[in-house]
C-alpha cells in the first residue's frame, strides 16, 4: 500500500471577477491572507479515496487550484487499499444512503480489514506531516484514519458527501461501524443537514454544499462546432463531414486535442448532430438507476412522445476507477437490460464508457455531452449531492432530476428543473421526459433558470470562502 499525494495546479482567483464581482474576489483573498497569517506555515492535507471518477475528486481538483492561487498550501492526498477494503467502503458507501448494497455485514468481523487498511495510510501520511498541518478527511473509506492523526495532536475535520435523509437499518448499521473512529473528531461537515447522524451529536456539524469550477475543462463554455468535433471523434456523435480539430481547454487555460475515443455499445450509429439528446453522465453505480433510466426511456419511445430522440448513458470506464468495484458489475447489468430490450428502442439506447486516462479530457467530453443534450436526467435513487446536476444546470440545460437527497436542495420543481417525487416511477420520468422534449420553450425558460441559481448558490468560489471561515474559527479555538 502506498499513499499517493496527487499534484494540482495554481489557480488564479481573479478569473471570478466577471462571473461574481470584485468584492467576493477581495473577501476570498483577505480571508487567505488572514489565514496564512494565523496559521504560521500551517499545511492543509486533504484525503480521499481516488484521484479520478466522482465528484469527490473532481471538487478537490478545482478548490485545491484555488486555495493555492490564494496563497495557501493546499494539499491532496489519495489513500491505497486491497480490492476486499474497497468492496468494504463501497458497502459502507450504500449503507450510509440506506441502501443494501451486497447486502453483506457490517460489523466487528470487518473491522480488522478495515482498522488494518487505515492504520498503514495514517502512519505514511503522518510521516509526511509537519507540526501545525490540518488534515481533512473525505467520506467513509478515511474515518478509520481519525484516531490514528489525533493521537498524534493532528487536528482533523471529517466531512462526509454521502447520506440519507431518513433512517433505516443500513444507514444506523454504517453509523454504528462508523461511530468509533469519529468519537474525537470536533468538526465534522455534511452536504445536508438531514444527513448528520445522533452519533455525531458531540462534534461541531456544518452544512456546506459542494459547488463546481465553471472554468474547468468539464464547465467551460464550448462552442457547438467544437462541441460536436470533440463528440464525432469520440464517437458519440455521427459528423458526415469532419469539422475542425476536437480541442478542449484544460483547468489551467491551456489547449489540448481530444485523442481517445468512448467505448460505446449501440445497436447502429451514433445519434445524428440533428437528433434530441437525452443524456446522463454518472458512475456505474445501482444508486444512479441506470436501468430505470432506460426503461422509462424505452417506455416513452413505446408511447411515441419521443420526438426522434437518442438517450446516452455515459460513465467513466468500469476498470479506471480503483475505489468503485461494483461499476463493472453494474455495467454488465445495464447492458443485460439494455440487450432485452426490443430491437428498435436499443437502437436509440447508447452506452457509452468514457476514456479516463487524462482528467482534463474526460471532462472534456461530459462538457460536450451535457452542452449537446437537450435534457439531462439525474434519475438516482439516492444522492448526497448531485454534482452532474449543478454542471448541467450551469450549462443552461433542462434537467430531470429526482426528489431525494441533495438534489431537492440544488432544483426547484419547475422552475430550475423537474423533481421526480418517486424516482422508482418510470412513467412519470417518461413523461417528464414528453414534456420538455415537446416544449422547446419551456425547456429554454428552465435552462436559463437553472443557469442563474447556479451563478448565486453553487460556484467553487462560495465553498472556498466557507471553508476559510472555517480554518479562521479553528485558528481562533486553538484548534492545534
Amino acid at each position: 500500500m502506498e499513499l499517493r499525494q496527487v499534484t494540482t495546479p495554481v489557480l488564479p482567483l481573479e478569473r471570478f471577477v466577471p462571473l461574481t464581482g470584485e468584492a467576493a474576489v477581495r473577501e476570498t483573498l483577505a480571508s487567505a491572507r488572514r489565514i496564512e497569517q494565523a496559521a504560521a506555515g500551517r499545511r492543509v492535507w486533504n484525503v480521499n479515496s481516488t484521484a479520478v471518477g466522482g465528484g469527490v475528486a473532481e471538487t478537490l481538483r478545482s478548490m485545491l487550484g484555488y486555495a493555492r492561487g490564494a496563497g495557501l498550501d493546499a494539499r491532496w492526498a489519495v489513500l491505497d487499499g486491497p480490492p476486499e477494503y474497497f468492496r468494504l467502503t463501497k458497502r459502507l458507501h450504500n449503507a450510509l444512503h440506506g441502501e443494501p448494497g451486497d447486502g453483506l455485514p457490517l460489523g466487528d468481523r470487518e473491522r480488522p480489514l478495515y482498522e488494518a487498511v487505515c492504520r498503514e495510510n495514517a502512519a505514511q501520511l503522518l510521516a509526511r506531516l509537519q507540526p501545525r498541518d490540518l488534515v481533512l478527511l473525505h467520506d467513509p473509506q478515511t474515518a478509520g484514519l481519525a484516531p490514528h492523526l489525533l493521537g498524534a495532536r493532528v487536528p482533523v475535520v471529517w466531512r462526509c458527501h454521502v447520506g440519507h435523509d431518513t433512517a433505516n437499518v443500513r444507514s444506523r448499521e454504517a453509523w454504528r461501524f462508523l461511530a468509533p473512529y469519529l468519537d474525537e473528531v470536533r468538526v465534522a461537515i455534511f452536504s445536508r443537514r438531514a444527513f448528520v447522524p445522533p452519533q455525531l451529536a458531540h462534534a461541531r456539524t456544518l452544512v456546506m454544499q459542494p459547488s463546481i469550477d465553471p472554468f474547468s475543462a468539464k464547465n467551460a463554455p464550448l462552442a457547438a462546432e467544437q462541441r460536436r468535433s470533440i463528440l464525432c471523434h469520440a464517437g458519440l456523435l455521427l459528423c458526415s463531414i469532419r469539422g475542425g480539430e476536437p480541442r478542449y481547454q484544460r483547468t489551467d487555460g491551456t489547449t489540448a486535442l481530444l485523442e481517445h475515443a468512448a467505448d460505446v455499445l449501440s445497436l447502429g450509429p451514433p445519434p445524428m448532430p440533428e437528433a434530441p439528446l437525452v443524456v446522463q453522465v454518472s458512475r456505474w453505480d445501482t444508486l444512479k438507476d441506470p436501468v430505470g433510466v432506460m426503461r422509462g426511456f424505452a417506455g416513452l419511445c413505446r408511447q411515441r412522445r419521443d420526438r426522434g430522440a437518442q438517450l446516452v448513458l455515459a460513465g467513466p470506464n468500469v476498470h479506471a476507477v480503483a475505489d468503485d468495484p461494483d461499476g463493472a458489475a453494474v455495467y454488465e447489468e445495464t447492458v443485460a437490460s439494455w440487450r432485452q430490450l426490443p430491437h428498435e428502442v436499443r437502437r436509440r439506447i447508447h452506452l457509452a464508457m468514457l476514456p479516463v486516462h487524462d482528467v482534463d479530457e474526460n471532462a472534456a467530453l461530459v462538457n460536450a455531452l451535457q452542452r449537446e443534450a437537450t435534457v439531462v436526467v439525474q434519475k438516482s435513487l439516492q444522492e448526497g449531492f448531485g454534482l452532474t446536476a449543478t454542471e448541467a444546470m450551469w450549462k443552461g440545460r433542462p434537467l430531470v432530476a429526482s426528489r431525494v437527497g441533495g438534489l431537492q436542495e440544488q432544483v426547484e420543481h419547475g422552475v430550475t428543473g423537474l423533481l421526480l417525487d418517486d424516482p422508482r416511477d418510470e412513467a412519470a420520468f417518461a413523461e417528464a421526459l414528453a414534456g420538455l422534449l415537446a416544449s422547446p420553450e419551456t425547456a429554454r425558460r428552465i435552462g436559463e433558470a437553472a443557469q442563474a441559481s447556479v451563478r448565486r448558490r453553487f460556484l467553487c468560489l462560495r465553498q472556498l470562502q466557507q471553508y476559510g471561515e472555517l480554518f479562521e474559527q479553528l485558528d481562533a479555538d486553538g484548534s492545534d
